[in-house]
């Protein structure tokens, strides 16, 4: 995995131990960036994120931690949008088992812009370019919370902009992004796959 920001953050795969401070930065999250808080429906891994993501072999949860507190995750679920709410052709193109989507990419206000969620992606797909069975790297993103569109674009390739169709209804920005997925060589280099 690729070497985390520098000090005073520590990012690792999460435990058990981080369980409490992550669920607590995506409730955080919910209801202060996005403004509409805990939907059952979108929102049900973080009830459970031991089993969603750490009793599970091709997901992860990643964690930074400011001394005690857990301040930006990331998580990989073997799954692609669900259909409804995304439109059929996404959840045809991204199916589940071999897309890895790329959730929970959040950061306490008070520590972004330190590379934290920069580090985040580039260590999940590695995971995922690690883990067996994986043929695409896929995320959607609220575009409405600042800086998330700019973060997405200079990393991501956009697929579908669903502002245009009102997918989730009113004050929801949904854009629907692929990050190309590069397997390792017994050479250590690089390949493009799909």
């Amino acid at each position: 995995m690729s070497h985390p920001p520098h000090p005073p953050y520590t990012v690792r795969p999460a435990t058990t131990a981080d369980v409490e401070g992550a669920r607590r930065l995506m409730l955080d999250t919910f209801y202060r960036d996005f403004g509409y808080g805990y939907v059952p429906e979108w929102h049900r891994d973080v009830i459970d994120l031991e089993a969603t993501y750490l009793d599970h072999p091709r997901h992860l949860l990643l964690v930074a931690r400011h001394g005690d507190e857990v301040v930006a995750t990331t998580g990989v679920r073997s799954a692609g949008p669900a259909h409804p709410p995304h439109p059929r052709r996404l959840a045809e193109r991204y199916p589940p088992g071999t897309t890895a989507q790329l959730v929970r990419v959040y950061v306490c206000p008070r520590h972004r812009r330190h590379g934290l969620a920069r580090t985040l992606v580039r260590q999940a797909c590695d995971f995922v370019a690690e883990t067996p069975g994986y043929d695409s790297i896929y995320l959607h993103t609220n575009v409405d919370v600042e800086g998330a569109e700019a973060f997405w674009r200079g990393i991501a390739t956009e697929v579908f902009d669903a502002r245009t169709t009102g997918e989730h209804g009113p004050g929801v920005g949904t854009v629907h992004f692929e990050i190309p997925l590069h397997r390792r060589v017994e050479n250590g280099n690089r390949f493009h796959v799909g």
